[in-house]
């Protein structure tokens, strides 16, 4: 018993003992050290939950909140898209129901995770209530997943679902034009397969007024036909898929037409010249992306 007490008190600190095991006593039963990990090995185990752990719990990096709009307090901001010119649809009441407005400009989309235990209309409220009190005008919602706000050129998008919510916002401007097509650029086109799409004509949203700074690609196209006296061209007009087909077909004959009319304004015979309308009939791209609608939203030349 003496050698047992010896050996039980040398081996405290890295065997355990156990006066009963299955009926046995403990002097019937084999004891086995079981040696103890070491602390900074057991730490560096469980770093990487506790990393995950805290991650989740910041923001992601890079993004920030608007300025416009604080966050749901205790919300975690998961995600953001920042683009210097985009397109959005928002939903406005219409005379009757609710309707897409179609914008553009500068864009930025926020996606915050919000606190445990936060309701739908929870955030919802609290998010209408920080808009009215920031001086804009709620134009639709839709009680609690949905607010459309503006003030000024800025519209601010609520799309909440109690867990999370997202946050868009627009500020409506005329995008830079930054590419412009040349004259011979043009004619190579032409003369390659017959047309030429020309994506640096803009005009306002929903509308078929030119925007100043289609200008200088307008003027090229002048000086294309100035450089080749024997050249006659259609100019058509081409839109997305939004909004019903009827209006966007009036719009592509509205833009041609203005196309048409400023090249006449700038010295174009008119015989020179027709305007035709495709309306969302001929796209180039998908139009379920804003990328593809883009794209579709043009103005061809096809020689005639």
């Amino acid at each position: 018993m003496k050698s047992e007490n010896l050996h039980l008190s040398q081996c405290r600190s890295i065997c355990f003992r156990t006066d009963e095991v299955a009926g046995a006593s403990i002097s019937s039963v084999e004891r086995t050290p079981v040696r103890k990990l070491p602390l900074f090995i057991v730490l560096l185990a469980t770093l990487p939950l506790f990393v995950l752990r805290l991650n989740a719990q910041e923001d992601m990096e890079g993004c920030r909140d608007s300025a416009l709009v604080t966050r749901m307090p205790g919300s975690i901001l998961a995600n953001c898209d920042n683009k210097e010119y985009e397109q959005f649809d928002i939903t406005v009441s219409g005379k009757d129901d609710a309707k897409p407005k179609h914008v553009e400009g500068e864009y930025h989309s926020l996606n915050y995770n919000t606190r445990e235990g936060v309701s739908e209309i929870q955030v919802f409220r609290n998010l209408e209530t920080a808009l009215r009190n920031g001086g804009f005008e709620i134009v639709y919602e839709s009680s609690p997943g949905y607010i459309s706000a503006k003030k000024g050129k800025t519209w601010v998008v609520i799309e909440n679902s109690g867990s999370y919510y997202y946050e868009t916002i627009v500020t409506e401007q005329e995008m830079k034009q930054e590419v412009t097509a040349d004259a011979s650029s043009l004619k190579d086109e032409l003369d390659r397969s017959g047309h030429v799409a020309v994506y640096g004509i803009l005009f306002d949203t929903g509308k078929a007024t030119l925007q100043p700074s289609s200008e200088d690609t307008l003027n090229q196209i002048v000086k294309l036909l100035q450089d080749n006296p024997d050249l006659k061209l259609r100019v058509e007009g081409h839109t997305d898929n939004v909004g019903s087909a009827p209006s966007n077909q009036a719009l592509s004959e509205k833009r041609a037409q203005s196309v048409k009319a400023w090249l006449v304004s700038h010295g174009i015979v008119a015989d020179r010249l027709t305007a035709e309308g495709f309306g969302d009939t001929k796209p180039v791209a998908d139009n379920s992306t804003n990328e593809g609608r883009a794209k579709n939203r043009r103005v061809e030349l096809a020689k005639i």
